[in-house]
């Protein structure tokens, strides 16, 4: 077996399918191959697992990229809803809202009122036009009202640097970098953007708690081609929530800031068709385009 990866290894995507993949190799016994096939923002690994036979032997690790990427990117291939076949949720990763220790917003409704007050004077940093960091800030200045200008760069440690460096003033960053930056007191955290709160972080709210509605969040989980037998596609999801039912995986899942997700094949599904939907949305309203 093998799951396609479509960014380099070490990163987050990477670490998820080595856990996943190393517990069903010991439930399958059978080897699980990782390889990684970056590129266009993991469009190449897609459609890579979209043209394999559909038995259950080559699987992507697919995320909330996916999902972006169907309204980001035109003339694509391949159509990764009707293309593809949910398998199984796997995490859900939180980003965390952060602004500079002198920043004066000390809230949400701080950052608010401040931005609708200076709109001139807010700039937001990102990993990249896209990417889930980046549409996390639109989505904010959508429900908000708010405008400050985006400045993407090559990645998140670069857009960190930048916040440090008062380059940029707020950043909505996954949470695992931003942590050591925000409890040495170099950044100021504000909320985190899922839904509910982090245990990384227990004490700070969400940004839905003053912004209702508000969501937004990386996450990951198995897909196999279309026409994989239905057989085949209900022992890898019972697979992949036992690997995830196990304290060891459960554990270092929570070293990265992210929350399990598992449940049904159909469960899988909805979360896709409901994140390609709002995606789409804010990407055609704000006219975004890829790098």
């Amino acid at each position: 077996m093998r799951i396609l990866v479509g960014f380099v290894a070490g990163g987050n995507f990477d670490i998820v399918a080595r856990l996943v993949g190393q517990s069903l190799s010991e439930q399958l016994l059978q080897p699980v191959i990782i390889e990684n096939r970056p590129g266009a923002s993991s469009n190449i690994a897609t459609e890579a697992v979209v043209r394999a036979p559909a038995d259950g032997y080559t699987l992507l690790l697919g995320g909330a990229v996916n999902a972006v990427n169907a309204t980001l990117y035109e003339g694509l291939g391949f159509n990764f809803i009707s293309d593809l076949v949910p398998v199984a949720g796997v995490v859900r990763f939180p980003n965390v809202m952060t602004v500079g220790a002198s920043f004066p917003a000390k809230t949400v409704p701080e950052f608010i009122a401040y931005a609708k007050a200076n709109p001139a004077k807010i700039s937001h940093g990102s990993s990249g036009n896209g990417t889930t960091q980046h549409l996390a800030g639109e989505l904010f200045k959508m429900m908000t009202g708010v405008d400050f200008l985006h400045v993407p760069y090559k990645g998140g440690s670069q857009a960190i640097t930048a916040l440090l460096g008062g380059q940029v003033q707020v950043l909505f960053e996954a949470l695992p970098p931003s942590i050591p930056h925000i409890k040495s007191g170099q950044f100021r955290a504000l909320a985190v953007t899922t839904a509910t709160r982090s245990a990384a972080l227990p004490d700070l709210p969400t940004v839905g708690e003053f912004v209702s509605g508000y969501e937004a969040s990386g996450w990951n989980g198995i897909c196999a081609p279309k026409n994989t037998p239905s057989e085949i596609l209900e022992k890898l999801n019972r697979s992949i929530n036992a690997s995830l039912a196990d304290p060891k995986v459960k554990a270092r899942l929570a070293d990265l800031g992210a929350t399990t997700l598992g449940g049904s094949s159909g469960d899988f599904g909805k979360l896709i068709a409901e994140e390609t939907e709002k995606w789409g949305k804010v990407i055609r309203a704000g006219n975004i385009k890829p790098a």
